[in-house]
């Protein structure tokens, strides 16, 4: 039999302030001071009014990225040879809430609230690195999600016992509606001397059912005009294609790509000196959250990851990246064929959500103006020792007598 007396253990939560969501601002939009802001509050277990013993509480946000076992089926035997399957991560540094005082092990509370506030910050020595969305993909091959953990130790001789609460984080640097995706891009590549394939994409940046537009032109070559007006466009193929690098930051980097929805058009027509141009429209793939009877999945309700209308967006992690290609290729007769490939950017949202997002995301940069990093404003803690004449008035019990009622006010 032990010689130490097992404490009362606490019931431990984690809240947002009142009538707003834990995340005040937007991940990814450091002129918003994206931040994580609530309290953890402590009682005794529920039926319980016995005090509980504390030593030190802490708070801190931790990462996690997942490779399944079963990864290896989907993607291939490669990915069999990389030991790197799950990553944990603090970020910044766990947030001391509540120590006892040097002299005592510990001390007796019947109730604790204790204000904290994580900034969702780029780390001064990376800036470029913004912690990435939680994400699972649609495969369930790699995830990354959020827990917010609570660590209670209630004695020196006793291990500290966390709390995990998972927590779902988004970013907002990737909007459709940023005018830099609206700047178009073009590529063009040639595989002989013939002719040329030039592809246009007026915008480059889509999220679910937006519409991915690609102006496809192909020039014959002046200089060898006589040959080029005998070459025929058969056929062209778009694709939008997913891409997933495993382990790119290691020595064994594994690249693994599937076209999303594809569209093939027969043409027939043979170039004239004037070329040819197409223009093409595919809607993006809008992933169905819910399943044949209707029911969402069981992890969006867990909160652990996003309900989102993709299967996944582009991200870079520390054990994989997943970027998003619209491809053309051109099949002639006469000449070889030619393939090009753009990068796109996906987002989570639709542009209708996007356009909807921007004045309050406009407005959340003036609120935050007045927010120090270095020392923010918080609210004051509420500790209740055990000796507090009105103690058990915090946890809803007064005495009546000699017995212990429920205080209704």
């Amino acid at each position: 039999m032990s010689k130490h007396k097992i404490p009362v253990s606490p019931m431990v939560r984690v809240s947002g302030p009142p009538n707003s969501h834990i995340i005040i601002g937007y991940p990814g939009v450091p002129a918003t001071m994206p931040r994580i802001m609530g309290k953890v509050e402590i009682r005794p277990q529920e039926g319980i009014s016995a005090p509980v013993p504390i030593t030190s509480v802490s708070i801190g946000l931790y990462r996690r990225e997942y490779i399944h076992p079963g990864a290896s089926s989907i993607v291939g035997t490669k990915l069999g040879s990389q030991p790197k399957r799950e990553h944990i991560d603090l970020i910044g540094e766990e947030m001391r809430l509540f120590r006892c005082t040097p002299n005592k092990p510990h001390e007796d509370l019947f109730y604790m609230d204790l204000p904290f506030v994580i900034f969702l910050l780029p780390d001064p020595s990376t800036p470029s690195k913004i912690p990435p969305a939680s994400l699972q993909l649609h495969t369930k091959t790699c995830e990354t999600s959020y827990e917010l953990v609570v660590s209670v130790q209630q004695s020196p001789t006793i291990p500290k016992t966390r709390y995990p609460f998972p927590l779902e984080i988004l970013r907002y640097d990737r909007l459709s509606t940023y005018g830099m995706y609206e700047i178009p891009e073009e590529t063009e590549r040639s595989s002989d001397h013939l002719v040329t394939l030039i592809t246009h994409l007026p915008r480059w940046c889509f999220g679910p059912s937006d519409p991915v537009t690609v102006r496809i032109k192909i020039v014959p070559n002046p200089d060898w005009m006589r040959k080029a007006k005998k070459v025929t466009v058969t056929k062209l193929t778009i694709s939008i294609d997913e891409a997933i690098t495993y382990n790119p930051e290691g020595d064994e980097p594994y690249f693994k790509s599937r076209p999303m929805v594809q569209k093939k058009e027969a043409i027939g027509q043979k170039l004239g000196e004037e070329g040819f141009m197409k223009e093409i429209c595919l809607p993006f793939p809008e992933r169905e959250r819910r399943d044949g009877e209707g029911h969402l999945p069981r992890e969006g309700v867990q909160g652990q990851f996003p309900m989102l209308r993709v299967g996944g967006f582009t991200t870079e992690a520390k054990l994989y990246k997943v970027e998003y290609f619209v491809s053309v290729k051109a099949t002639f007769s006469g000449c070889k064929d030619i393939y090009v490939q753009q990068r796109i950017i996906v987002c989570p949202f639709d542009a209708a959500t996007c356009r909807n997002e921007m004045a309050a995301i406009s407005q959340a940069a003036i609120d935050a103006r007045g927010v120090d990093p270095t020392n923010p404003m918080l609210p004051s803690r509420v500790i209740v020792p055990a000796d507090h004449p009105k103690g058990l008035e915090y946890l809803g019990v007064t005495w009546v007598g000699k017995t212990r009622k429920p205080l209704i006010d």
